[in-house]
């Protein structure tokens, strides 16, 4: 009597469509809301560092001197407070799963060989500048400070 069960379900099972999809056969198909993951366009990223100020988790590292970017995707929790405040909107989610790989535990975008230079040079040249306008600011309080030198002989 038990046998009897099983045969309608294995019936029933036999002539109905699967339960489960066929990922690799099919395109995936994601339910609505799903938000992704954050993915960062690194031409465009400006490294000021205000997506790693707002990220609640911590998950995002800006890192200035080495030109490089990072996200730790296991910490992230996907907000998209990143996005939201990102001035140049490098960042963005994408309806996707993360890539399978052995780079899961954090993904480093870094800028080219070229870029680096071009930034470099940038630094250089603000730096002069600053330097320039500190030497006129200390000129001018020197020039302030000396007394009024009157001409001799009147």
């Amino acid at each position: 009597m038990a046998f009897l069960p099983y045969v309608g379900r294995t019936l029933k099972n036999l002539f109905s469509k699967p339960a489960t999809e066929s990922f690799p056969a099919g395109e995936r198909i994601y339910p609505d809301r799903y938000r992704g993951h954050i993915e960062n366009d690194i031409d465009k990223c400006i490294l000021c560092g205000s997506c790693q100020r707002n990220c609640p988790s911590s998950a995002i590292k800006v890192n200035k001197a080495d030109f490089s970017w990072e996200i730790h995707p296991f910490s992230c929790v996907q907000c998209s407070k990143c996005v939201e405040v990102c001035p140049v909107k490098c960042l963005s989610m994408v309806n996707s799963f993360t890539e399978p790989g052995a780079e899961k535990t954090s993904i480093v975008n870094r800028f080219s060989q070229e870029r680096i230079e071009k930034e470099k040079e940038k630094q250089r040249l603000m730096a002069e500048k600053i330097a320039a306008a500190k030497k006129a600011a200390a000129e001018k309080a020197a020039a302030a400070k000396a007394p009024a030198q009157t001409p001799a002989g009147t």
